[in-house]
């Protein structure tokens, strides 16, 4: 259910309001926008159906909400979500995702050494990325592939925020490991593997860290925008979507890059959304291409995979752009962005 407020609504109404939910046994939530204001409803709405909402001071109509995802929902939010991320360092800028600039999250598919992580972000950082993607834990297809380098790689993602001052996304897998995870990274990932781990959607939820999720292998959207009402229910309202590719009968390329998820999650709901095509094409000479796709698409951002000698990279070397690429990538993606009224 969602109380829309008139414009003239004054804070002791709403108060009224939300205190008069909250003795139904349910569960309001205010969202303040800049054009309206409304109250979402939580809980079952036979038991508000019946309620005189419309006869309150202040409220200018009531509409079911009937989608399943409803904190996740564009209706039960005032305005489009945008998650800052402070800067890690004094006279850097903050990262918003969401709002007009683009960002742009590079990095290694795995943390495999200090010097490497340390060179490469200092580039990345150059050449206009916004945060530093690199996986400490590597959740993989195989037991015998690399695992990743576990606490040992989270060091050296906390010595890169200090030295070079990308903020960092990295993935955690593991319930027991959120907390620890969270002390370094400033957005943690949720995988593709793990996009219906109840459990660790529930931990994250409870965290105060910003989370993306990615969209699963053979996942609908409508269960990817499920997944963020775990998070969004436990009172984490910074959720990122994340579009990745699906697996399809489609051979040429590793996943199916479904870009139509862009407009259709941002038609949805209101959170911010983030395009991988790195994992979402697996070679490395379609990566671009897709990248300025997603920007034409209306992403809220890029996941892009780098890396000094793909060739040599631990996993994911054929989907990984070298550091020439990588510039030649960000001049094409800031003329796109330019042209939809946005920046890199």
């Amino acid at each position: 259910m969602i109380i829309v407020l008139k414009r003239d609504v004054s804070d002791a109404q709403i108060q009224h309001i939300m205190d008069s939910v909250r003795g139904w046994n349910l569960t309001p939530n205010l969202s303040r926008g800049t054009e309206r204001s409304i109250i979402g409803v939580i809980g079952d709405e036979a038991a508000v159906r019946v309620k005189p909402l419309e006869a309150f001071a202040g409220v200018e109509s009531v509409m079911p909400v009937l989608k399943p995802y409803k904190l996740a929902s564009a209706d039960f939010h005032a305005d489009r979500t945008q998650i800052t991320i402070p800067p890690v360092r004094s006279g850097d800028k903050p990262v918003t995702i969401g709002g007009p600039e683009i960002v742009v999250m590079a990095g290694p598919c795995a943390v495999e050494n200090r010097e490497m992580l340390l060179e490469l972000a200092a580039f990345l950082k150059e050449n206009g990325a916004t945060m530093l993607r690199g996986g400490a834990f590597k959740p993989r297809s195989s037991p015998y592939a690399f695992q990743g380098l576990g606490v040992e790689g989270l060091r050296y993602l906390a010595e890169e925020r200090t030295v070079i001052g990308l903020p960092v996304i990295t993935e955690v897998m593991d319930t027991r490991d959120v907390e620890m995870v969270a002390e370094v990274a400033d957005v943690l990932q949720v995988g593709a593997r793990n996009m219906q781990n109840f459990n660790l959607l529930k931990a994250i939820g409870r965290c105060e860290k910003p989370v993306m999720i990615k969209r699963g292998l053979s996942s609908t959207l409508e269960e990817l925008l499920m997944s963020a009402e775990y998070v969004l229910s436990e009172g984490n309202p910074n959720v990122i979507l994340c579009e990745r590719g699906i697996r399809t009968f489609e051979k040429f390329t590793r996943n199916t890059l479904d870009l139509s998820a862009v407009p259709v999650l941002k038609r949805e709901s209101h959170l911010p959304v983030v395009v991988d095509p790195s994992h979402g094409v697996g070679h490395w000479d379609l990566v671009i291409p897709m990248a300025r796709a997603a920007v034409a698409a209306g992403a809220d951002g890029l996941m892009i995979e780098v890396h000094p000698k793909p060739e040599e990279a631990f996993s994911d070397g054929p989907q990984t752009l070298i550091p020439r690429n990588f510039r030649n990538m960000m001049k094409d993606v800031e003329r796109i962005a330019k042209a939809m009224g946005r920046s890199v």
